[in-house]
């Protein structure tokens, strides 16, 4: 076919890698409308794995001490004032960062078969490795001394503003998720 939706076709057919990604596109073709995040059997692993739990508890923790170590580095940015609280908070938050995104890659394997960049995550774990590279690159300026501590304060910050984005791309794709629960739910009542 030289058609271009030929091209279209083809161009779909390299990103079928088995059956069930066939089959969600099919279903996609068929009804124009967006694949699911999650096939039947990716949500039911979802679901059984105890890592869904753990990813659960951890990203509340985590903006809890998002939000305290933010005030407490916007604090000293203004008054100079609780330096080391400041620092501290921020290390502590990078090792809950760290934390979260290694049990969320044990989560993405266990679900998908991939350690990072499932194709319904991918967008959002290419964001996390920035703001991972933000966070890291706090660590390598405290750790080493480098620049003035409002230098590193604004590395941070610079890292929680992309945490934030982040943190919103996930809170898009739970809604999305719970939106295509809800006719599941709905059909078994």
């Amino acid at each position: 076919m030289h058609t271009r939706e030929g091209a279209r076709d083809l161009s779909i057919s390299r990103h079928i890698e088995s059956d069930e990604d066939f089959t969600i596109l099919a279903s996609q073709t068929a009804s124009g409308a967006i694949a699911p995040l999650y096939t039947d059997a990716q949500r039911k692993r979802r679901d059984e794995s105890p890592w869904t739990l753990v990813q659960g508890l951890l990203a509340p923790v985590q903006f809890l001490i998002f939000g305290v170590s933010l005030f407490l580095v916007i604090q000293f940015l203004i008054t100079g004032e609780g330096e080391s609280a400041a620092e501290i908070s921020v290390v502590v938050k990078t090792l809950a960062l760290y934390t979260i995104m290694i049990t969320g890659s044990i989560w993405e394997k266990v679900v998908f078969d991939e350690w990072l960049f499932a194709k319904p995550f991918f967008w959002e774990d290419v964001f996390s490795m920035l703001v991972l590279a933000l966070h890291t690159g706090y660590l390598v300026m405290l750790f080493n001394n480098w620049g003035a501590t409002e230098d590193r304060m604004y590395v941070a910050l610079a890292g929680y503003a992309t945490y934030i984005i982040n943190a919103g791309q996930f809170l898009y794709k739970l809604r999305m998720a719970r939106l295509e629960a809800a006719p599941r739910i709905a059909a078994t009542s």
